[in-house]
């Protein structure tokens, strides 16, 4: 009887070890609502106080001044009171707390102490937004919801793409329509490169001409060169497909005109050309030059006809997607003005801080921080802008390079002819000859 109750006992915490490594691992919605918010929820309730002290939420209604006699005494405020907070409300991913402000709070105070609840509650991360005046939403991740992201879904919509997953589970969306250019930045296996693959691939079965400027010879955009209407791989290229691009984007100005639209959208559909995505991948090589009079004009070249795409394109259904692993006031003047105009921003982890706040920076100050905070474990993990002007973490799906050259060939029947563009590049293939 005794070795069987131990081969039993054996089995049994054998089991309990298994389940639970695979519990702590996977964390199943399941696990988090029987066992993780009741916990947190506890903690929450039980540190709110204190937490609010320290960190400056609490004030005192009796002012910190007071008189003695003919002295004036100062000193810290008696009895403070913190403000009043909602009762933990579960997610599937967390807990939210409503808190409300008192007269003369504002959420900025909360959000400099974020990283002291992320302690005071052992979670992952809290978020601080505010939905109504007077109110602050505080949001709770238990664990990092981009460390196994599963794959939303987003209804299919021309010039959109389903990038991968926001930090709140919902699709990360990338729609051309709504913010017409982007800008992308990130260190080297940051998941920069995955971000224009995943582009390409959710585009390549649309009505869209997607136009490739990849100055490192097409190593990354060549995988897609059979869905690709343009490829450039070098500066010259570069500057006569977009000066090809600028004379089309001319025609398209004068075909509204004549319609008396504002926009190629407003044309019938017969009349309507196609949408073209330019995407640049290491926007530095367009604009360094090796200190010749050549190579100085070309960075000049490319740097106005890129401003003028993204001053003058959205309404003429030309959008620009610009990468790089370095975007900086040094790279010229013109790299300054262009981001002016890519309204949509992607932050990968980043090797030097001026790079975040290039991107992010005059958008969103708290946006920086998080995004210097990703490391190079988290690949491709990034925070990224809506259309709503906010900004969330995301994460990429990754496509791998045997889908990209698949999805190349599949779809190269659909591959929009530029006649402008190929004619420049067939008289600068002259030209070397």
């Amino acid at each position: 009887m005794g070795p069987i109750l131990l081969a039993l006992a054996l089995a049994v915490l054998a089991w309990v070890l298994v389940v639970g490594d695979l519990v702590r691992q996977h964390r199943p919605v399941w696990h988090w609502y029987l066992i993780g918010y009741p916990v947190t929820a506890c903690r929450v309730v039980f540190t709110w106080r204190k937490v609010a002290m320290l960190n400056d939420f609490a004030v005192s209604r009796r002012p910190p001044r007071g008189l003695l006699g003919d002295l004036v005494v100062k000193g810290d405020p008696v009895r403070p009171i913190a403000p009043r907070v909602s009762f933990p409300r579960a997610t599937p991913r967390g807990l939210t707390v409503a808190v409300r402000l008192h007269a003369g709070q504002t959420p900025a105070t909360y959000m400099k102490a974020a990283d002291a609840l992320v302690h005071a509650w052992r979670v992952h991360a809290v978020r601080v937004t505010s939905p109504e005046r007077g109110l602050v939403l505080l949001s709770a991740m238990a664990t990092d919801p981009l460390q196994r992201p599963g794959l939303a879904t987003a209804p299919a919509e021309l010039l959109s793409a389903l990038i991968g997953a926001l930090e709140n589970g919902g699709a990360w969306v990338v729609n051309l329509r709504l913010v017409p250019h982007w800008l992308i930045t990130g260190a080297t296996r940051s998941g920069k490169s995955t971000v224009l693959a995943r582009l390409i691939t959710q585009l390549a079965s649309q009505r869209v001409a997607l136009v490739g400027i990849d100055c490192k010879g097409g190593m990354e955009l060549g995988l897609f060169t059979g869905r690709l209407s343009a490829l450039a791989t070098c500066r010259r290229e570069a500057v006569a497909v977009l000066s090809a691009l600028v004379v089309d984007m001319q025609e398209r100005m004068n075909a509204c005109r004549t319609a008396g639209v504002r926009s190629i959208w407003e044309l019938p559909d017969k009349l309507r050309p196609v949408p073209v995505v330019v995407l640049v991948d290491e926007i530095a090589e367009l604009y360094l030059s090796d200190g010749t009079r050549e190579g100085k004009a070309e960075a000049e070249q490319c740097s106005t006809l890129l401003l003028r795409i993204a001053q003058l394109g959205a309404a003429l259904g030309l959008h620009l997607v610009v990468a790089g692993q370095r975007v900086g006031s040094d790279l010229g003047p013109g790299v300054t003005a262009l981001r002016a105009q890519l309204g949509g921003r992607i932050c990968h982890r980043v090797n030097d801080a001026g790079t975040a706040e290039m991107t992010l920076g005059d958008l969103n100050k708290d946006a920086v921080a998080v995004a210097q905070a990703i490391t190079p474990e988290e690949r491709g993990v990034a925070v990224c802008t809506g259309p709503d002007g906010g900004w969330s973490r995301a994460r990429s799906h990754l496509t791998p390079t045997d889908k990209a050259v698949a999805t190349s060939r599949k779809f190269a029947g659909m591959t929009p002819e530029l006649p402008t563009v190929h004619r420049a590049l067939v008289a600068l293939e002259g030209e070397n000859k």
